[in-house]
């Protein structure tokens, strides 16, 4: 069963208004939530890259190079291909894309052959980063890449400060339309190598670091 996510800028609007209502108490999430939000990471790596608009891709007719075309997606979720005319590009995948492409040139010409290549992926700009905010030596929002951890976007973003609670740090993922917050234990993992809680992040999440109080 497919998943729904939350739009990004959704996400962190809702982060917003729940750390500014009252709920920076920094309260994790029921066990099961947390688990259930965990359990996505491990499937991140299989996720197939879905166009979207402002995306540019690459349409190679193989032996057919006056076919071939590198465009942009446009704001209707299209392209334009030679011969064809306009293909819905925006939602689907690269290969799914180019299965559409050849299906409407096989009318025109012998067992096309196409391949599809994301060259720009602006539509995932925003969607795809990773953001540290809080008590750290400069708030960061990054690209995200397979196989980076908490760890990394820490140490990215200049360590902790004097003044961080680093075992009272929290990671926000959205599930399901919600937002769960899993509990990151820094201090653990900088100071005596427990690495129990150095989570691989998915595009999306945000880990604040709160500071302590005196």
């Amino acid at each position: 069963m497919s998943r729904k996510y939350m739009p990004v800028s959704c996400f962190v609007a809702l982060l917003s208004a729940v750390v500014l209502s009252g709920c920076a108490s920094q309260s994790s999430s029921s066990p099961e939530k947390v688990r259930e939000a965990l359990a996505l990471s491990e499937n991140q790596s299989v996720q197939q890259y879905i166009i979207g608009v402002t995306d540019v891709v690459r349409v190679s007719v193989w032996r057919n190079e006056d076919l071939s075309v590198s465009v942009p997606v446009r704001p209707d979720g299209k392209i334009s291909v030679p011969l064809i005319g306009d293909v819905q590009a925006s939602g689907e995948t690269p290969e799914k894309l180019a299965d559409s492409v050849e299906q409407r040139l096989a009318s025109y010409i012998r067992e096309p052959q196409v391949s599809v290549v994301v060259t720009s992926m602006g539509s995932h700009e925003f969607t795809d980063r990773v953001r540290v905010t809080g008590a750290v030596g400069q708030p960061t929002s990054t690209p995200h890449r397979d196989g980076m951890t908490v760890l990394d976007i820490v140490l990215g973003s200049g360590g902790l400060t004097p003044f961080a609670s680093g075992n009272n740090a929290m990671l926000y993922r959205s599930l399901d339309g919600e937002v769960v917050a899993i509990p990151v234990r820094l201090d653990d993992i900088l100071e005596r190598g427990d690495i129990s809680t150095n989570y691989s992040l998915r595009p999306g999440d945000i880990l604040t670091i709160p500071e302590r109080n005196f």
